[in-house]
């Protein structure tokens, strides 16, 4: 089912809005797209409509979600053509066995699914290290990943390179924001910003001795352990819901980590 609301604005002014967005001229959209300037700026005022086809046709050169590719064909008088089908609706039951195969091949290291709002979809038992750090007003639905682990209540007390975390997290959130320019994930981003941190933030990711990727370090029953992550994405999606999961999977950075978190599993199979 498709749930795209109906957009208020004209096509024209969207059009617009994306192509200063991504800092286009209308000469660079024009060439980009293989149409001539005077058409795209007829586009823009209004004194042409676009067809379907090339309502998708700038979507795709101006790289826009399948939301927001939705929200243009409404506004241009047109039905949306991308579906947004609940996870569990029988036509998933694919995609629901695909994140379920990742997320228990992937024990004894946690691993959690998010949609495109950094909004808990699903986890891993392993999960339960991160989940057991954090308060449960934090968990409860929708549960907000990035809200439990930068949060005073959450995971942020016991992580230890917290300024250099926390950093890479709003990193990631601004480079969305950026490319989305979801209002949403704008306000989860002030409001992450807001939270106290007793560290410094470096402003530019670098390294450090023998470091290959930015670790979590974090402080576990007296010990430290650290991991570092990587998110995968379906490919070729064709539906809003498919489009906006990703897979976060955490692995131990040290064999200090990956013991610990093998002697938990083992305490959890003999449970």
């Amino acid at each position: 089912m498709t749930t795209t609301a109906p957009s208020p604005r004209p096509i024209g002014e969207l059009l617009r809005q994306w192509r200063e967005h991504r800092r286009l001229s209308q000469l660079d959209l024009a060439i980009q797209a293989d149409i001539s300037t005077r058409h795209l700026s007829f586009l823009e005022t209004g004194r042409s409509n676009p067809s379907r086809e090339m309502v998708l046709h700038l979507s795709e050169e101006l790289d826009l979600s399948l939301r927001e590719r939705n929200r243009l064909l409404l506004a241009a008088g047109f039905a949306p053509v991308f579906a947004e089908t609940r996870l569990d609706a029988p036509e998933m039951t694919a995609v629901q066995g695909a994140l379920r195969q990742i997320l228990t091949g992937h024990d004894p290291y946690p691993a959690v699914v998010v949609d495109g709002r950094w909004n808990l979809v699903e986890s891993n038992r392993s999960l339960a290290l991160f989940t057991g750090l954090i308060s449960p007003h934090l968990l409860e639905p929708p549960a907000n990943v990035l809200r439990a682990s930068l949060h005073p209540d959450g995971m942020a007390p016991h992580i230890v390179n917290l300024g250099e975390w926390r950093g890479h997290l709003l990193g990631r959130l601004r480079r969305q924001v950026a490319l989305t320019a979801d209002p949403e994930l704008t306000a989860l981003d002030e409001e992450l910003r807001a939270y106290p941190c007793d560290q410094p933030e470096p402003e530019v990711e670098l390294p450090g001795p023998g470091e290959i990727v930015v670790p979590l370090r974090l402080r576990h029953r007296g010990r430290e352990l650290a991991f570092f992550s990587t998110i995968a994405t379906f490919g070729t999606p064709l539906d809003i819901t498919v489009a906006e999961l990703a897979i976060e999977s955490f692995f131990p950075a040290d064999d200090i980590t990956a013991r610990v978190l093998q002697e938990m599993n083992g305490a959890r199979e003999a449970e």
